[in-house]
This record gives C-alpha cells, sequence and structure tokens, in this order.
C-alpha cells in the first residue's frame, strides 16, 4: 500500500460480510486539498448530522475495478446526502486514482456528489478529471480485498456487505488497566511491642490464625486454677 497522506485526519469504517466481522478500514482524508469534501465524508462517519454511514451497505463491487457504497437512504446507488445539501459541487480533481486503495466521490455527472463514494482496487486513471478522488485507504485494505471476493461482474455481492461502525479514527489505543491493582496506601509499620512488667513474665506472640486455640486454653487453664484454689479453701 502506498505511504501516508501526512494530513493525519483519519477516519475508520467496519466491515461485516455476510454478517460476520471482516474487519477495519482506515482512510485518511486528503483535507488541504479537498476540504469541503472531506469534511462531508468525516461527518458522515461520525452521524453527527443525525444520519450517515453507520449501518449502510456497500451495495456494489466490481472485482479489479472498485467497492462502491454511501447510499444510505435508498442502499442501492440510487440515493444519498450530503452534509451541504443534497448534492455539492466537484472540488478538486488534483489528487489521481493513480494505485488501488483511492477513496474518491462517486456521481451522476458533473457536481452531483452526495454521500456515494468507491474505493479502487487497480489504477483507474481513465477516472481522473471525472471523480473527486479525497483520501486513501491506509490500514486494512486486506478488508477492501475480501470485500473485492464477494464482488461479481454485474457488480452485485453474493454476500451482505454492510459498515456497521464508522467515526474519527484515533491511532493511540486507551492502555489496558484491567491487569492492574488498585492503589492502596502502604501499610504503616508495626509498632514495637509495650515492655512487660519486671514482676509478670512475658507472654509468647500469638501465631496467624491461632487466636482461638489460644483463647480456648486459656480459658481452660483460667477455670483448672480458680477450681483448685477453691477446693483449697
Amino acid at each position: 500500500m502506498p505511504n501516508r497522506l501526512g494530513t493525519g485526519d483519519e477516519v475508520y469504517l467496519d466491515i461485516t460480510i455476510g454478517g460476520l466481522a471482516a474487519g477495519r478500514i482506515v482512510i485518511e482524508l486528503n483535507t488541504p486539498v479537498c476540504p469541503r469534501t472531506c469534511e462531508n465524508f468525516r461527518l458522515l462517519c461520525t452521524g453527527i448530522k443525525g444520519y450517515g454511514f453507520k449501518n449502510s451497505p456497500i451495495h456494489r463491487v466490481l472485482p479489479n475495478f472498485c467497492v462502491h457504497g454511501g447510499d444510505f437512504t435508498h442502499t442501492d446507488g440510487t440515493g444519498g446526502r450530503s452534509i451541504h445539501g443534497l448534492t455539492f459541487a466537484d472540488e478538486s480533481f488534483e489528487m489521481k486514482h493513480s494505485v488501488p486503495g483511492v477513496v474518491s466521490m462517486a456521481n451522476k455527472g458533473p457536481n452531483t456528489n452526495n454521500s456515494q463514494f468507491f474505493i479502487t482496487l487497480a489504477k483507474t486513471d481513465w477516472l481522473d478529471g471525472l471523480h473527486v478522488a479525497f483520501g486513501l485507504v491506509v490500514e486494512g485494505f486486506d478488508v477492501v480485498k475480501r470485500i473485492e471476493s464477494v464482488g461479481t461482474f454485474s457488480g452485485r455481492p453474493t454476500a451482505k456487505v454492510m459498515i456497521v461502525d464508522c467515526g474519527v479514527y484515533d491511532p493511540t489505543p486507551e492502555p489496558d488497566l484491567s491487569a492492574t491493582k488498585e492503589f492502596a496506601p502502604a501499610a504503616a509499620p508495626a509498632a514495637a511491642p509495650a515492655a512487660a512488667p519486671a514482676a509478670a513474665p512475658a507472654a509468647a506472640p500469638e501465631r496467624p490464625g491461632s487466636k482461638g486455640s489460644k483463647g480456648k486454653a486459656g480459658a481452660k487453664a483460667g477455670a483448672k486454677k480458680s477450681g483448685s484454689a477453691g477446693k483449697k479453701k
């Protein structure tokens, strides 16, 4: 796969194929070149407008050409909606369809962009100047290839391909604290035992767990002592 674009503006799509988890696709957006187009795609990933790509299909898969999705209104390639209105104008043709993994806007002619997009599976340079390329798959191209494996000549996939989750991608994993012990203050040092009075012998210290047996023994000894004292009287 090509190197990252260097923008650091990344989103993700989590994919299932036939109801089974297929993995995550990470897309870097070419925001400096296509800020308006990238904003549209990013906010449709987050769903912050109340609509977006989550739980929408990849409805068209053409092997060695592209995977096509983004129609969350009709789910068949006839619908779609942008954050800028029903459609918005072509922004820039600077980025080319020169490698596999380019993310580009699907359209019905000039200036008809909405939410539909496609990911190239090969170099498709005949699309330059016709479709606005605005991103690049930087992780998970193997997931794109899995989607390609259910493609057909007609474009209709042989298994249902869904975007089940999506959003802004944070490459920094959250720390796993499940095995971390809870913090507790250090125990205070044990106080030195007090000196016994000179007239009385010091008692032997009790062992951990033997307190109950010592108590019973002491009680019996006390009982015998008091009993014998009573008999002498």
